[in-house]
């Protein structure tokens, strides 16, 4: 079944929790008709159950972005499914740190392949249905570590960096079809990947940030949304930092 003809469709990946979970609910609650994508289908089911109980439109996608094909093919029969795709939330990501002396190529490619290669294959498989609508909006969300660097993360930061080109470059192709490609760039954010942090690197990361306080998911979510709002429209090809002023 389509959805109704004035709602908005999004799809986001990485949408079984943290930033991702966020951005889901965020863009279910502004009453677009959400697509949460994730390999864990028990993680998105649990997220999907309460937004569904309280009347949002809501649907899981069980898909490894790191498979390209079956990317590719999920947007696809979304946009066949819906007759429309209105919003691409880029999210999942993952990391491998270590020094880059030590680093193994497959830690390195691995996160390439997640983290800018997906991006990329959704981006493509997303924009001609966006291009015939003559409206989109193509979110990726970078890091501060792509505008800065971090130490032990060269894999990251790089994809983070190449993710941040890419999205200006397709800013340039599509804007002449009302697309928007945009990134948002958190810092350091509260979720499972930094919850592991020692008390004592928690405290030296605060000293870091000039808010001194890390961010939560909702402050990147609320950014997403307003991407992806009609209100958006003349904003392209930028990188927000959503760092509490690190990368200032």
């Amino acid at each position: 079944m389509s959805t109704p003809p004035d709602k908005r469709v999004a799809f986001v990946t990485g949408g079984s929790r943290g930033i991702g979970e966020a951005i889901v609910r965020q863009l279910a609650n502004d009453s677009m008709h959400v697509v949460a994508v994730a390999r864990n289908s028990e993680k998105l089911a649990g997220v999907l159950a309460g937004l569904t109980t309280a009347g949002h439109s809501v649907e899981a996608l069980s898909i490894d972005v790191g498979d390209g094909v079956a990317l590719a093919a999920g947007v696809e029969a979304i946009i066949e499914k819906h007759g429309r795709l209105d919003v691409l939330v880029n999210n999942a990501g993952i990391t491998r740190d270590g020094l880059f002396m030590r680093m193994e190529d497959k830690d390195f490619d691995d996160v390439i392949n997640i983290n800018l290669r997906a991006a990329f294959v959704a981006c493509r498989a997303a924009a001609r249905s966006m291009i015939r609508a003559k409206w989109g909006r193509i979110i990726n969300i970078a890091s501060v570590s792509g505008l800065i660097g971090n130490a032990g993360q060269v894999n990251y930061s790089a994809s983070k960096a190449g993710l941040i080109g890419m999205t200006k470059s397709i800013a340039r192709e599509l804007a002449g079809k009302q697309v928007t490609a945009n990134c948002v760039a958190p810092g350091f954010t509260t979720t499972d990947m930094t919850d592991v942090l020692p008390p004592q690197i928690r405290e030296k990361v605060v000293e870091l940030i000039p808010l001194r306080r890390f961010g939560s998911p909702a402050d990147v979510a609320h950014m997403v949304a307003f991407l992806a709002s009609e209100h958006a429209g003349y904003i392209t090809g930028q990188v927000i930092a959503v760092d509490g002023g690190m990368a200032m």
